[in-house]
C-alpha cells in the first residue's frame, strides 16, 4: 500500500513539473520583445525616412543662352562674299555675308526712275489745277457780271473737277511705284545675312560661290552671356523656389571650378505627365571655362 502512494506521488510531481515547463516554453514565445532596429546615419545629399528635407540635392541641366540662332536664307541666291568666319565675335547688325543681288539692284534703280517720272507728272497735273481752278473763278466772276454764258461756266468747273481726279490717279499711281521701289529694297536687304545680336560665329554652313535656296542654313550664331541653367525639379518642391534664391554651379568638364548663381525663372505650373517643373538658373559672376552646350550640375543646399 505504502508503494502505491509513492508512486501516485512521483507521478504527480513529473505532472506538475511537465505543465510547467509547458508554460514557460509558451511565454517565453509570446512575450518575446522585437529587436530595436540599428540606428541609421543618413549619407551626404541624401534624404532618409523623417528626414525634414534640408539634404543638400543636385541636378544636372544643360548650360544654355538666351540668345541663340541658326540664320538662314531668306530668298535664294548665290553666296557672293563671306566677311566672317568662326570663331569670330561679331556685334549686332554686323554684315556676314551676302549674296548676288546685281538683278534686284538693276530692278530697284528702274522702279526708282518709275517713281521719280510718275512725281514729275504729278506735279505738272498739280500745276495745271491751279490754272483750271483760276479760270473757274474768272468764269464765276464774268457770269455774276453777265458777261459769260451759262454752258462755258459749266465747262471751266468740269474742267477744275476733272483735273482733281486725274491728279488722284496719279497720286495711287505714285504710291504703288512706291510700293513696288520698298519691295525691292526689302529683297536687296535678304541679300545682307547680318548679326541679329553681339555674339560669337559658332558655326558657318556656307562657302563663297554656293548656289543657296531659302531657308538653307547659312550661320549659327551664339550669344556668350549671360550663361543658364535648365533644371526639371520634383513637384514637391514647386512654390518653394523664390526668384533670387542663391545656388552653386558646377561642371563634370571642369570639376575644381564652383561659381554662384541665382534662380532667374521658374515655371509658373507642373508638367502633369512627369510631375515635375522648369527653373532656370543664371550664372553670377565669371562664368570660368564653362561654356554654352556643356552639362552643370547646380546644387540645392536647402531644398523644402
Amino acid at each position: 500500500m505504502r508503494k502505491g502512494w509513492i508512486w501516485v506521488g512521483l507521478s504527480a510531481a513529473l505532472l506538475i513539473t511537465g505543465c510547467g515547463d509547458e508554460k514557460a516554453s509558451s511565454g517565453s514565445v509570446t512575450n518575446a520583445a522585437s529587436p530595436a532596429p540599428a540606428p541609421v546615419t543618413p549619407k551626404s545629399g541624401v534624404a532618409v525616412a523623417g528626414d525634414p528635407g534640408n539634404a543638400p540635392m543636385v541636378v544636372s541641366g544643360p548650360i544654355i543662352v538666351e540668345h541663340e540662332v541658326e540664320l538662314t536664307a531668306q530668298r535664294d541666291g548665290v553666296v557672293q562674299k563671306i566677311y566672317f568666319d568662326a570663331p569670330a565675335r561679331v556685334k549686332a547688325g554686323t554684315l556676314l555675308t551676302e549674296l548676288d543681288g546685281r538683278q534686284i539692284e538693276a530692278n530697284l534703280e528702274a522702279a526708282k526712275a518709275k517713281t521719280r517720272s510718275i512725281e514729275a507728272d504729278l506735279k505738272n497735273w498739280e500745276a495745271e489745277e491751279e490754272v483750271l481752278k483760276a479760270d473757274y473763278e474768272r468764269q464765276k466772276n464774268l457770269w455774276d457780271l453777265g458777261l459769260t454764258s451759262k454752258e462755258q461756266l459749266e465747262h471751266a468747273r468740269y474742267k477744275a473737277e476733272s483735273d482733281q481726279w486725274d491728279i488722284k490717279r496719279v497720286m495711287e499711281t505714285l504710291n504703288t511705284a512706291k510700293q513696288e521701289e520698298r519691295s525691292l529694297e526689302l529683297e536687296l536687304e535678304k541679300t545682307k545675312i547680318k548679326a541679329p545680336f553681339d555674339g560669337l560665329i559658332a558655326r558657318r554652313y556656307v562657302r563663297e560661290g554656293q548656289n543657296v535656296a531659302k531657308n538653307d542654313r547659312l550661320f549659327w550664331v551664339t550669344a556668350e552671356a549671360p550663361l543658364l541653367v535648365r533644371i526639371t525639379l520634383p513637384e514637391k518642391l514647386f512654390g518653394k523656389m523664390p526668384l533670387g534664391e542663391r545656388v552653386e554651379i558646377t561642371s563634370p568638364d571642369s570639376p575644381s571650378e564652383k561659381h554662384a548663381a541665382k534662380v532667374k525663372e521658374v515655371s509658373p505650373v507642373v508638367d502633369p505627365s512627369s510631375g515635375t517643373f522648369e527653373v532656370l538658373v543664371e550664372l553670377v559672376g565669371d562664368r570660368g571655362s564653362l561654356r554654352p552646350g556643356m552639362t552643370a550640375s547646380v546644387h540645392l543646399e536647402n531644398p523644402h
